[in-house]
């Protein structure tokens, strides 16, 4: 496996930003990983994280926060 290319998310602000969400792709897998933590990574496949963004947008998980 080739190390993924990370992607930061364009609502990270500022390059040197330590508080951003960044994406990679590898093996069919979504992973994600926060920048302040580059170690921790979570995996998950691209069906999945549509329907976590669907549901987010919908405001069906709002009662979370």
């Amino acid at each position: 496996m080739t190390d993924p290319i990370w992607q930061k998310s364009s609502f990270s602000g500022a390059d040197d930003s330590p508080n951003c969400v960044e994406l990679a792709t590898a093996d069919g897998k979504i992973m994600m990983r926060e920048s302040a933590d580059p170690e921790t990574i979570i995996a998950t496949s691209p069906e999945r994280l549509r329907s976590l963004l669907f549901r987010v947008k919908a405001g069906d998980l709002d009662h979370l926060i």
